[in-house]
Parts: structure tokens; sequence; C-alpha cells
């Protein structure tokens, strides 16, 4: 039940009455007009995820440019390398930059990389939520600082606020339960053409030992390209922090929360669908040109991997994540496995029906209590465990009902001293045993993923057997710390859900 990265609730306990009044309070979130296909420019792929491609850009790339990263300890050293080589740009996109050692130290590489004599046309970007960002004396902002105040010119800092958190709810709200509302989720971290896709914070638990996953795609430039402009629109529709600390809108630009509602997400909207439609349309000009010439040259290997960034950002009316996921889920074949994993176990009731009710084979890896961020925390904080019990057992229940138990297993991740904050799927096609797709990135799964926060993560598609191996034994390395649920599991003393628990869940699971 906690914000994903935030921990709100230990502020609710005096708050509760304002949490429960946020949906009359805050103002609601836009419908979002229906996306379909766009049929009449299709993009021609070789697989059966193809029709991705008409809806976003489709990057034909070879297996040998992508590595799986699979601990937070190589995830930080890759980080630091990728930095200390940066020529011309360095772009991280999260949720925010900790306070500690470690983190300070990657501030450091960027620091000596942009003195370093060969870097000086180096621009930095750097994309963070304003609120998590802003929270306490010492946080992000200060983090960074210094860098601003040095290379003013040369490096921008964007603190993204959402629309929805204004007015009085704004003015009531307090540090952590305002992060309820809406938030800049992207974890995209981009170094000259080389890109790393994570569902990881830049933080030092993240650096450490709380599992999450990490993909790297090497030299890959128009991903990379795609990436830069995507973080640049949202950059530009974000307040922008200032060497003296004070924040302040770009020139011309609508204000998220004192401005006009309206025109800022329809601004917003605008500038994301440009860059997302621009690309895909030039993508597919690309290979049409490719295939009418028939002169490409031999020596140049085909594709054999397809990577396709999905957005979601629900308060724009954006939302292509979604509609790709419940396609995905919708026409999975009988026969097909389906690893589902999630450190927020708070499926939305459309992803949670397309499990229940389609006919593939689904194995969901969520967080056991033990390796769930609040486990053993003092006061309210200590209950948020609990609720993720409650929803993931009124689940089970649901699977056992409808007799769907063999078809859709439950299991817990646990590892001692960790916490779990992996997120994604992997599709193994019927009597296959590697999977041929995935999703990385920072979505959930979950309500807020789909209706607040701004999300990315992407579809990578692949016909390498090697490439399938490395996803294949990362589904593994994540799935083998696990035990399967079962009845006799919620009869543990670590699944007792208080009453008032299973009351307020119901209430307020839709914040988180």
């Amino acid at each position: 039940m906690a914000v994903r990265e935030s921990s709100c609730l230990p502020a609710l306990v005096w708050w509760t009455p304002v949490f429960l009044l946020a949906p009359l309070v805050a103002p609601t979130v836009p419908p979002a007009p229906a996306q379909c296909p766009p049929f009449g420019y299709v993009c021609r792929g070789t697989h059966r995820f193809q029709w991705v491609g008409n809806l976003v850009p489709e990057f034909g790339i070879s297996s040998t440019k992508v590595k799986i990263l699979s601990t937070p300890s190589e995830f930080y050293q890759v980080m630091k390398t990728q930095v200390k080589i940066a020529k011309k740009r360095i772009i991280l996109a999260s949720l925010y930059l900790g306070t500690g050692p470690l983190e300070q130290e990657l501030v450091d590489c960027i620091e000596e990389t942009l003195h370093s004599s060969g870097s000086s046309d180096l621009q930095v970007s750097i994309l963070l939520d304003f609120t998590r960002g802003s929270r306490g004396t010492k946080n992000s902002r200060t983090m960074l600082l210094p860098l601003l105040r040095r290379y003013p010119e040369r490096v921008r800092v964007s603190l993204f606020h959402t629309p929805n958190l204004r007015g009085l709810l704004r003015m009531l709200a307090p540090e952590r339960f305002n992060e309820t509302i809406g938030l800049q989720h992207m974890k995209v971290y981009l170094f000259d053409d080389n890109v790393i896709l994570s569902g990881a914070n830049l933080s030092d638990s993240y650096f450490t030992n709380r599992q999450d996953r990490y993909i790297l795609l090497q030299g890959c430039s128009e991903v990379a390209d795609f990436f830069s402009e995507l973080v640049g629109a949202v950059g530009d529709v974000s307040l922008q922090l200032h060497p003296d600390d004070s924040t302040q809108i770009e020139e011309m630009m609508v204000h998220p929360y004192e401005g006009d509602k309206s025109r800022y997400c329809d601004t917003a909207r605008n500038r994301v669908m440009e860059v997302i439609e621009m690309a895909r349309r030039k993508q597919c000009d690309l290979r049409s040109t490719s295939f009418q010439s028939r002169d490409t040259d031999s020596e140049i290997d085909p594709p054999d991997t397809w990577v396709y960034p999905l957005v979601q950002m629900k308060p724009f009316g954006i939302q292509i994540d979604e509609l790709v996921t419940e396609t995905l889920l919708t026409e999975a074949e009988r026969g097909d496995h389906l690893h589902l994993t999630t450190g927020y176990f708070n499926l939305t009731q459309g992803y949670m029906d397309l499990v229940l009710g389609t006919r593939a084979n689904y194995n969901i890896l969520l967080a056991s209590p033990e390796v769930n961020g609040f486990y053993g925390a003092k006061g309210i904080a200590g209950a948020i465990p609990a609720a993720y019990v409650h929803i993931e057992h009124q689940f089970y229940n649901a699977v056992r009902r409808l007799g769907q138990d063999q078809r859709v297993k439950l299991r817990e991740y646990f590892r001692d001293h960790w916490t779990f904050h992996a997120k994604g799927l992997w599709l193994y096609p019927a009597g296959k045993d590697m999977p041929c797709l995935t999703l990385i990135g920072s979505p959930n799964f979950g309500y807020r993923s789909v209706h607040r926060d701004l999300e990315a993560q992407i579809a990578l598609v692949t016909e390498s057997p090697d490439l399938q191996q490395q996803l294949h034994e990362e589904q593994l390395h994540l799935y083998n710390r696990s035990t399967e649920v079962t009845p006799a599991t919620f009869q543990h003393q670590s699944r007792y859900v208080k009453l008032w628990v299973k009351l307020v869940t119901p209430l307020i699971k839709n914040f988180f």
C-alpha cells in the first residue's frame, strides 16, 4: 500500500481524513481518448508482435547490442563507467536522487566528466519528480545545486510537478502524502548512444540490496535519440531548477499547478506525442526505403531484435503502455507462459480480469512481506506489508474460486536483508523453453502506473537464441529465490492482517 519508493504512509497517521477525501478534493484525471492502432500507416515486421509498431516507433537492432544486468552493484558500476566515458550527453530520468555517499559519488563522477578536457561538448540533463526531489532539507535538489552553479550552461535539472496536485489539496497535503497524487516515475539512464532502462531509482539501496531489473542497449543511437527527445519533452513542461534553488517554468510554457490545467495537459500531450509520432514515422519510412531499394549492404546483418518504447502518461491522456499491455494479455495464446513480476502487487481491475479470464498460463512473482521495504517499521508504516498481503490474498482466493489455480500461479520473492522492486513480463510462446518478448521499465501494472504517474518501458522482442537465453536466465535469477503461494501461506504469522487494514485498503488502494 506504500507509494513506490516514497514511504508516505507514516504521515497518514495524522492525515487520514484528508487522505480519504482526496478523490473529492483533487482534480480528476481527464479521460483519455480511445487509442487504436493507426492501421492506415502500417510498419511490417517479421514476428507476431509487429502490431506494436503501429503505435510506437519500432527500432530494429542486433541482439549483440543488448546486455542484461542482474544485480544492484552491477547497475551502479555500469552507471559510473558510462558517466566517465560520456562525450556528448548524459541524461538521467528518475523519481529522485538519494542523498547518501553512493549518490554523491555518482554526482562527483558527473562533475569530473564535465571538467575533463575531452568532454567540452558534454551536456547533462536530469529529470526528477518535484515533490519527491524536494522532500526534506537535504534532498535531490541540494545534491545537484553544486553542478548547476559550476556548469549553468551545460547542466539542466527539470522537476516534474503533476498537474493534479493544485489548489486546496496542494496547500493541505504534507510532504510524503503529496507524492500519492502523481509522480514522474520514468527510469531512463542515457550516456551518448547507450541506454539503460530500469525500474531502479538513483538511491543507495538500489545500488546495493534492492533487487530490480536493468537492460543496457549499447550503441543504439536511434533508440538513444528517442529517449533523449522523450525526456526532453517532459523536461520542457516541468519546472526548471536554478542555481539559487528557485524554480520556474520555461518561457511560454503553461504552469503545471498555477496555470490552466487543460491547457497544460494539452501542451504536454502534444509535446510528448510529437516525439512518439515523428520517431514512428521516421522508422517506418527508413524501413520502407530500405525495402524498396533492395541494395542494402550485404555485410550488414538484418536485425534480430526489436525495441518498442511504451509510454503511459494518463494525466496527459496518453495510455499507450496500457493499451499494449492489455493487448498482449488478451492475445496471449493457449499454451503461452507469461511470467509477470511486480514489487507492489496491486493489479488494476482491467489487468486482473484479463489474467483471470484469458487462455495463457501465468506465473506471477511478488514481494513477500519480509522483503517489503516497510517490514518491521514502527507505527502505521508497519501495516503497509499487511495491506499488500490482503490484496494478494483476495486475488489468490479469486483464482481458486474461478478454478484457475492450475493456470495462474503466485510466487513470493524472499532474500534475507534485501528488498524486492523488480517489475516486468517475459512471454514464452507455447511449446518453447525460451522467452521471445519482455517488458522492462518503470510500470508496476497497478493503478498508479496506469492512472497517476508518468511511466516508460520497452517491449523487447528477439529471435536471437543467445538473447532469449539471457532473458530466460534473468527470469530464473529472480524466480529461483521465490516459493509458491498456497493456502498454507496465509496461515503464517507474517500474513496476519488486522481488521482495520482490511477496511481501509479498498478506500485508498488507488493511490498506490
